[in-house]
């Protein structure tokens, strides 16, 4: 099979790198990949959201299967325009990404169809939105309407605080994406991610995993995209999946398809495992980044053919293997992230710590200049890493950061600290 790869961050070079392992494979590119994948990949210079430099190519290279990695060519129905060329892609239509594209379309299915979130309110004006901010009281949650880069929620401690995030979203931090804010209800917890196979049907459960989104060690400073994470999550029992499954996925899918809106693709739910139960924080239509990285290291089976099944209506018949060990991914970021990150510097010693056979150093945001590997984004790189338990695994990853010569950046000491193995 001749495949393409959308996208160019750390998710897109995890999944470039296990569809790259798949003997069903006989060529593999990314469109426009980045540094680190363009040693599993040919990378080819068309950006996610040039769709018809997509088609185009994909007529011309008469590629068999495009999957795409990043959540704004879904949501601006990228899968619509291939399907509708006939080259096979997987990923929901826009149509059915709009679980990710409005938290507003989010909330209101979850409230029809009794599905465990947040009590919520949505708005558009900034005084109302303050005064039930006032009725309500803090720590409550602000979110933009539409995709902010994983930056648009705030969780905020005090009235003030949930006051400015309203002025900030509504004033325009967030382009269009803010015009509508949801207000919601603090839910108190640990934060887990879950993901699920989706064939507009059937849902096949994968592995859990759990972000760090913080800048900061301890949790502190904004929100980011993804500082770090680690898969499996231990409160992640059977039984609380099987409560996830029951809930919150199987409801979601069988709406969708009544809606009109049938889903294929990788659903993420971003869950608060509670008291009362997991509830559900957000969807997101595309594999999360960096957990990402940590699925792909734990997972035994070929991932194409369940991909291809996801896209063709065949999940049943699927059956997915994982490791037993746990895989933990720390992000390195350019100085400034996330508010004004330093492009340009070089990177070295990559190869070097990378040399171990559980360690696999993801590229986010790099280019090569020369012979020089040099960041070129906010997220630079996932250093992700199997090991028995999460603590070994934590140790591994670590211990080849050390070995990466890098003064252009930084990450998290504490990535997987709180939880033992």
């Amino acid at each position: 099979m001749r495949v393409l790869v959308v996208g160019s961050g750390g998710r897109e070079h995890a999944l470039a790198w296990a569809i790259a392992a798949s003997p069903l494979v006989d060529n593999l590119y990314c469109a426009p990949g980045n540094a680190g994948i363009a040693d599993e990949a040919e990378c080819v210079p068309i950006a996610a959201n040039d769709t018809l430099g997509i088609i185009k190519f994909c007529r011309r290279e008469q590629i068999d299967f495009v999957v795409v990695g990043p959540e704004a060519p879904l949501v601006a129905g990228l899968v619509d325009a291939l399907e509708a060329a006939g080259i096979a892609a997987f990923g929901p239509s826009a149509a059915a990404a709009a679980l990710e594209g409005s938290k507003s379309f989010m909330k209101d299915l979850c409230a029809r169809e009794g599905i465990p979130t947040a009590a919520y309110r949505r708005f558009t004006d900034a005084s109302a939105a303050k005064a039930y901010i006032a009725a309500q009281g803090a720590p409550i949650v602000v979110k933009a309407d539409g995709l902010a880069a994983g930056k648009g929620v705030m969780v905020a401690a005090s009235v003030a605080e949930a006051n400015g995030a309203v002025d900030a979203a509504l004033g325009g931090r967030f382009g269009a994406a803010g015009a509508e804010i949801i207000v919601e209800e603090f839910l108190a917890g640990e934060e887990a991610s879950f993901f699920a196979l989706v064939d507009g049907n059937e849902a096949l459960p994968l592995a859990s995993a759990q972000d760090h989104k913080r800048v900061g060690d301890g949790d502190t400073g904004p929100n980011t995209g993804g500082m770090g994470a680690y898969s499996p999550v231990r409160s992640m029992t059977p039984t609380v999946e099987a409560s996830v499954m029951q809930r919150i996925i199987r409801p979601t899918v069988a709406a969708m398809r009544r809606k009109g809106r049938p889903f294929k693709g990788v659903l993420f739910a971003g869950l608060m495992l509670t008291s009362e139960g997991p509830k559900l924080l957000e969807y997101n239509v595309r594999f999360g980044d960096p957990e990402c990285q940590t699925l792909m290291m734990r997972l035994k089976s070929d991932l194409l053919p369940a991909l291809i099944a996801a896209r063709d209506g065949n999940l049943r018949d699927v059956d997915l293997r994982w490791h037993d060990e746990a895989a933990l991914c720390v992000v390195m970021a350019a100085n400034g992230y996330p508010d004004d990150p330093q492009r340009g510097s070089e990177i070295r010693g990559l190869e070097e710590a990378g040399n171990d056979a559980d360690v696999k150093i993801f590229h986010a945001g790099t280019r090569r200049d020369g012979s020089r590997i040099v960041a070129d984004g906010g997220r630079v790189l996932g250093v992700t890493a199997l090991g028995r338990d999460l603590a070994a695994a934590r140790e591994r990853a670590y211990r080849a950061i050390g070995g990466i010569e890098w003064t252009g950046g930084f990450c998290r000491s504490d990535i997987g600290a709180r939880r033992g193995p």
